[in-house]
Formats: C-alpha cells, structure tokens, sequence
C-alpha cells in the first residue's frame, strides 16, 4: 500500500507537467493571454520545480520525509484550487509557479521514501520499477486526460483534477509511512546554500527557457545570466565553509551518483523532448484534435510502463551500467526509425515500431537512472542525492528541448509549411544521436555505474 501511494504521487507530479498543454488554446483566450506570454503557464512550472528540486531534497532528510511529502500534496492541492477559479493571467501563471514548487517538495520525497523504506536490491529495484511505470505512463497519459476534460468540461477542469487526489494523497502519507521523529538538531540546515542554490538554479532553467524564443543578448537574458553564474558561484563557496552544507562535498567523489546525474540530464534531453515533437506531427501536419492526439499518446505510454519493468528483470540479470546501455542502444534505434516515418502522407501504424522500440528503450532506461542515482548512498543523503539528479533532470530538459528546436529551425506550437516536417525529422535524428552518444559513453566509462545488482 505505500508503494501505491508513492507511484500515485509520482503520477500525479507527471500528468500535471503534460495536462496543460492541450488546453492552452482554451486558457489563453479564456483569460487572454498574449501568445508571447502564454508560454509560461508551462514554463513557470518548469522554472520553479528546476529552481527548487536541491532545498526539496535536503528538506526531506532534515525535516522529515512525510512531513515533506505530506507539504508537496497538500500545496499542489491548493494551488491547483486557486488555478482553476484564476481570472487573470498574473494569477495562473503564479499558481503553476507554486506547483512547481510543490513539486519540487514532493518528488524528491517520494524518491527518498523509497530508497529508505526498501532495501538496496531487488525490493529497491522493483519498487523503483512501479514507480517509474507510474511517472512514464503520466507523462503520455497527461496529453489524453487533458484533451478529454478540457472538450467535457473546460480548461479549468485540468486544475481541479489535482485537487481531490492529491488531498487524498496528503492523507494517506499520514496514515501509511512512518513517522519521521523529532528533528536531528545535530544538523544544521543550511539557509545561505539554500537560497543561492535555488536562485542560481532558477535563473538559470528561466535563462534556458526564455532566451531560445526572446534571444541571448536580451535584457532579461543577459541579467538572468550573470545573476545566475553570480549565485551559483557564491554558492560554491558558501559549500566550502559551511559545517554541514546543503550539498555534501562527500556526495561529489560518488561517481555512481555523477554519472546518474549525467545520464538524467541526457535522458531528459533526449526521451522526454519527443513528446514534444510528437505532438507537432499529430497536430500540425495531420490535424489530429486534442482527443485524438492523447488517443495517439496511449501506445507509447504502455510501451514505457513496459520498459520500466523490463528494466528491473535486466538489472537482475545485467547489473545497472550494461542495462542502461543496452536501453539507450533500444531508444536510439527506435528515434532513427521514428525520424525516417515522419511523413506527410505516413500513417500511425508506420510510426509503431520506432514508438516501441524508443519506450521500451526510455522505460528501462528511466528505472535503471534512478537506481544507479540511489546506489551506495546513506540513508541520510537520499533526498538530497534525489535532489541533485531530479535538478539535472530538470536541466537537462530545458538545455535539450531549446537545442532541438533551435536545431529543427526554430519549430514551435506555430510552425507550418514545408519546412515544418523537415525540422520534425532533423529533430528526431538529433535524439537519435544524442541517445546513441550516451550508450557508447556508458560503455566506455566502466566503474561509473555499479554494474551487478546488489
């Protein structure tokens, strides 16, 4: 039953981070937002749970891992109340910055209980397995549930959703884990590296979000990078004085955690930015409806759950490091076969056997980061490593997305005409080699992962 509750918060995390975007159509003229700025009711979210994810991870080890799960519910409840009953702009776009927020306290809670209440192995595996299916299948899920509330019942069901589950979820986290205990007063918490760290990463995923579309010699891109390099180098040495600093410096001689983090910025460079994409072709070149584009999303949201159980027997079998690699090898060859059925006459069947072969590459891929990224780690570090791995993630992300579309000539939400599928394609063989890339260095760097199971 705890394990259901944490996949179901995983879950939750993962569909508010797709649900909105079939309705931005219905929220910018419901609320009338220009099309310059309608963008960040989707990157504010993302600017707030990149910022966030180091203060999330180190609040769960000093403060207590419920207490942190139970805060991120109950503050994605209320924002998601506030989001749809807004009337304003102003009020939405802040309202996905609080949920960004919330989580950012949650996942990492929701990761770190996991790694503390199962034992490093199997149990650890299988357990991160499910939760992994659980946050692959949201992110695919999350386009189709959009598209279905928002024709039922309009934008602003998309919000309410989150409402009654997450609640649900705060309450649950009461009953089924264990209580946290009083507060190691043993341990300082560490406010100065907090508040550089989170304003240095926030500027930075803000930098990475706006300039690509707004322009790098900008001046809001301009102050948001000096601003940002400023902090994070302040931040630097507020780490080296501090008695018991917001990230341990014993946590950057465990390459096992490096090299997770390094494979879940790729990851999310790579895997998660061909939804995006994806999502362009049903649209715009064969002018799917939002249903039927969640419709679309079904396949490659079962293969992914698949994968992620695939992962865990491989891990069993192959050890972390040679899954992995054998997982990215899976995704790359499935991206080049996706690219090569992107057609303007190509049907949906076509695109099948790159769709299964990329997910079942991203769903053993996914499962196995999170246990590289957990191995060898103490208990008391888990959420903090969790931190540090969800904010690469979060980067990785950002950085990906901006040069794919920048490589793909600039293809956005308005793009038409010929140059349209060109773009799509060079994008998709852009992951291909991206992904590719990464296996190859994961072979090549033997002792960075663990590579047998526990």
């Amino acid at each position: 039953m705890p394990l259901l509750v944490l996949a179901l918060g995983q879950l939750v995390i993962s569909l508010d981070y797709n649900i909105v975007y079939v309705a931005l159509p219905d929220i910018g003229a419901g609320l009338g937002f220009s099309d310059h700025d309608l963008q960040w009711v989707v990157s504010a979210y993302v600017v707030a749970t990149g910022g966030f994810l180091l203060l999330g991870g180190r609040a769960a080890d000093l403060l207590g891992r419920r207490r942190m799960f139970v805060a991120g519910a109950l503050l994605y409840a209320g924002a998601s109340l506030v989001g749809g009953v807004s009337e304003t702009p102003g009020v939405l776009v802040a309202v996905r910055g609080i949920q960004g927020i919330g989580g950012s306290l949650l996942f990492p809670a929701t990761l770190s209980l996991i790694n503390t209440l199962y034992a490093e192995g199997p149990a650890r595996n299988r357990a991160l397995a499910v939760w992994g299916a659980a946050g692959a299948g949201g992110l695919c899920f999350g386009s189709l549930l959009g598209g279905v509330l928002v024709e039922a019942f309009g934008w602003p069901s998309v919000f309410f959703v989150n409402v009654p589950v997450a609640g649900a979820l705060a309450v649950a986290a009461l009953f089924l884990f264990p209580a946290d205990g009083p507060r190691d007063r043993s341990r300082r918490f560490d406010a100065a590296g907090a508040l550089t760290a989170t304003g240095g990463v926030t500027l930075l995923v803000f930098l990475l979000v706006h300039a690509p579309a707004e322009g790098w010699d900008t001046p809001g891109a301009v102050v948001s990078a000096v601003l940002s390099a400023g902090l994070l180098a302040l931040f630097a040495v507020v780490e080296r004085r501090a008695p018991d600093p917001l990230v341990p410096t014993r946590l950057f001689a465990h390459r096992g955690l490096l090299a997770a983090m390094g494979v879940t910025a790729l990851f999310s460079a790579t895997f998660s930015s061909v939804p995006y994409f994806l999502t362009l072709y049903f649209r715009t070149v064969h002018g799917y409806s939002a249903v039927a584009t969640g419709l679309a999303f079904l396949v490659p949201a079962v293969v992914v759950a698949a994968g992620t159980q695939a992962g865990e027997r491989a891990v069993a079998a192959f050890g972390v490091r040679r899954m992995l690699v054998g997982g990215m090898a899976l995704g790359a060859a499935g991206a080049t076969a996706l690219a090569l059925a992107l057609t303007s006459d190509g049907s949906y069947p076509g695109l099948l056997p790159g769709i299964v072969l990329l997910g079942l590459g991203q769903g053993a891929a996914w499962t196995g980061m999170w246990i590289a990224a957990s191995a060898g780690v103490a208990p008391g570090d888990q959420g903090i490593a969790s931190g540090m791995a969800s904010t690469t993630l979060q980067v990785g992300g950002a950085v990906g997305l901006a040069v794919l579309v920048a490589v793909a000539g600039g293809v956005g939400q308005s793009a038409s005409g010929p140059g349209l599928l060109d773009g799509l394609r060079t994008a998709v063989f852009a992951i291909a080699g991206g992904i590719g890339c990464g296996a190859l260095a994961l072979l090549c760097r033997r002792g960075t992962v663990r590579t047998t199971s526990p």
